[in-house]
């Protein structure tokens, strides 16, 4: 019998930190790491690039299929920077809301959850409902937070860096939007599991969070 990989399951709302926090952690372990996210906004975009709505629930569903065997054929799929924009971040949070679509994507990310690879230790997916929905049995599992005017700060200067004109005051109207939508849906809405550690970065650096982090994960995984 294969021994199963430890799984690390990190949730949180957008520009919480949990990103960046996954992604250092999956690399100070050697695990393999997932950005969740990046599957439903390459639906939510594949949608609006065909000139639809993403509020077409066939369209969303259709694109949620085709996406498994586009991955498998284009690997550098998931680094198109096109789905970091807002617009993509706004068509993934509406085909995240269709119950089939979440279907189809649960499974490609169980199953990266249970093969991450021959080369890696274990898997990091970072998300909304990893620890509640798609690895409820991760031995590790974070919620990180920070205030919502702290994560539209952080979002406006990331923003402004990629040369994308907005205000303050949109962003953080867009951002509260946002987690009403993901935390009142009906499937897989974003909450802590009962079992995970709530992580707050709001005067937190990035050091202190990792610092935070891996101490709970050593203590979690038995390091």
């Amino acid at each position: 019998m294969i021994k199963p990989v430890p799984v690390i399951a990190i949730d949180g709302p957008a520009a919480s930190g949990k990103g960046t926090l996954a992604r250092r952690i999956a690399a100070a372990l050697g695990f393999a790491y997932l950005d969740t996210g990046l599957l439903y906004r390459a639906i939510g975009f594949a949608v609006t690039d065909s000139g639809q709505s993403p509020a077409d629930r066939n369209a969303a569903l259709e694109a949620a299929r085709a996406l498994p065997a586009r991955i498998r054929d284009n690997p550098a799929l998931l680094d198109n920077p096109s789905l970091r924009t807002d617009a993509a971040s706004e068509a993934a949070s509406q085909v995240a809301s269709v119950q089939d679509v979440r279907a189809v994507i649960l499974e490609l990310q169980r199953e990266f959850a249970r093969s991450p690879g021959e080369i890696y230790k274990g898997a990091v997916l970072d998300g909304r409902d990893i620890g509640t929905v798609i690895c409820p049995a991760a031995p590790a599992k974070l919620f990180v937070i920070a205030a919502v005017e702290t994560r539209a700060q952080r979002r406006l200067k990331e923003l402004q860096s990629r040369g994308i004109a907005t205000t303050y005051e949109a962003v953080l109207r867009d951002m509260r939007e946002r987690d009403a939508r993901d935390a009142e849906r009906k499937i897989a809405p974003m909450k802590p599991a009962g079992d995970a550690l709530e992580l707050d970065t709001t005067h937190l650096d990035p050091d202190q969070a990792f610092q935070k982090a891996m101490d709970y994960i050593r203590s979690r995984l038995g390091e």
